[in-house]
């Protein structure tokens, strides 16, 4: 059993690590379910732990959280829907590298739900879209934009930390940091990319294709780079 959790109100990331961090230790000791929790938070800058401090390019604009999730800086603030996973990854394979496509395959069946077609890039965690309606890249190829971040700790094989997908946030808040480390692709949302889209909708898309993610015959390859 998995409980889902969502939260209403702006949650701080304080509060936030505090409950994951709790929650992962009552799971890792077989006293607590499962938890997804579907939450917004404040403006704020994370670090995970291969950030690189000069790409926090404006440190002054929004509050800094230096966290021990892997990957680089985030943005995160009103209009993203934030998904932290607190899952058992050793009775789901004890295989790290399947848990993290199986988070993005997760994302871009969600986003399927709307019409849109995610993409995993290797070498760049988190799910993509393609723009053909920008002009080309300088090496003629046709320029993509990130929708979705992925970045996660395992405590005693136990998940926490996890997802966030571009809904309707303040895009122009990620230019003080350089996503994920990453200069020559953009960011963008399902609102910026013209679909009507609200938190709720997401988060039905997100409950109706989490069982189809994680299913067990779909472990043991890994093969989910569809």
């Amino acid at each position: 059993m998995v409980e889902w959790i969502t939260s209403d109100a702006l949650v701080s990331y304080e509060d936030a690590t505090a409950f994951m961090e709790a929650r992962a230790e009552a799971i890792a000791r077989g006293e607590a379910e499962e938890c997804i929790w579907l939450l917004e938070h404040p403006p704020l800058y994370t670090a995970g732990t291969s950030a690189k401090i000069e790409d926090l390019t404006d440190p002054d604009r929004f509050p800094v959280h230096t966290t021990k999730r892997g990957g680089q800086y985030t943005y995160h603030g009103p209009g993203q829907r934030v998904i932290y996973v607190m899952l058992d990854v050793a009775k789901r394979g004890k295989d790290v590298r399947c848990f993290v496509r199986q988070l993005e395959r997760w994302v871009i069946l969600a986003l399927e739900e709307f019409n849109v077609t995610g993409h995993i890039r290797d070498g760049r965690v988190g799910v993509w879209v393609e723009r053909p309606d920008k002009p080309l890249s300088v090496s003629g190829a046709v320029r993509e934009d990130k929708i979705a971040a992925i970045g996660i700790r395992l405590r005693k094989w136990v998940s926490f930390h996890g997802i966030s997908i571009n809904v309707e946030p303040d895009l122009g808040h990620f230019s003080g940091i350089v996503p994920c480390g990453i200069t020559e692709h953009g960011v963008t949302s399902l609102v910026d990319l013209g679909l009507p889209v609200v938190m709720a909708d997401v988060d039905v898309a997100l409950r109706r294709t989490f069982e189809i993610a994680f299913a067990p015959e779909a472990a043991p390859t890994c093969d989910l780079a569809g």
